[in-house]
């Protein structure tokens, strides 16, 4: 019975991530081709238009934006949206709770050295963290609230979507040479997943 229990784990292990995946990616499919579909059917009309190219065109609008917001002015304009949500109190936890996700896993806003490994004062005890403000950072509520010596990091929990922000002396952080999303990867996973160290050529 306890190699049976073993089993079913060990299947289950294989299989939630993968219909996990499945799953999101078709609901993301379905809503895109949902969304757009009639707009290309009243351009194009039943006859011409194929599954799957409201996909593609929102793949296209992605990179059309992406590269627009190259511009100040035109990336207000795409960020007035935005801007706009986190003023509404039932709506600005949750977007601002996305955007965070996504800025965090593309790297953006960090540094090289952002990837630390903590020694929290009084312990021996190492953490991996991201640095998330330090001092001196213009209009910024955090950062006002730092010590000159002092940096807030972010350490993140394993197998959970979530982490602790903690504000620690700069002679409590050792610089890791590792990006942010692979210093994402290592932790939630616990240090169990294909971490694979990168070797240079």
């Amino acid at each position: 019975m306890k190699r049976i229990i073993q089993y079913l784990l060990k299947g289950l292990t294989i299989l939630l991530p993968i219909v996990v995946t499945i799953a999101l990616v078709h609901w993301f499919l379905v809503t895109i081709e949902t969304w757009l579909r009639p707009i290309w059917e009243s351009i194009l009309g039943d006859k011409y238009y194929f599954p799957g190219l409201a996909f593609l065109s929102f793949i296209v609008i992605a990179m059309v934006v992406g590269f627009s917001a190259r511009w100040r002015f035109i990336n207000k304009v795409w960020q007035l949206p935005g801007n706009i949500m986190e003023k509404m109190p039932l709506l600005r936890s949750l977007y601002g709770t996305i955007t965070d996700v996504f800025d965090l896993m593309s790297g953006k806003s960090f540094s090289d050295e952002s990837v630390v490994r903590v020694t929290l004062p009084g312990a021996d005890v190492k953490l991996i963290g991201i640095v998330t403000k330090k001092p001196g950072q213009k209009d910024d509520r955090l950062s006002a609230l730092l010590d000159d010596d002092h940096i807030a990091v972010f350490l993140p929990m394993s197998y959970n979507v979530g982490g602790y922000m903690i504000i620690v002396p700069r002679s409590s952080v050792e610089t890791l040479d590792m990006s942010p999303a692979d210093a994402m990867q290592l932790t939630i996973s616990g240090g169990l997943g294909k971490n694979r160290a990168h070797q240079d050529d």
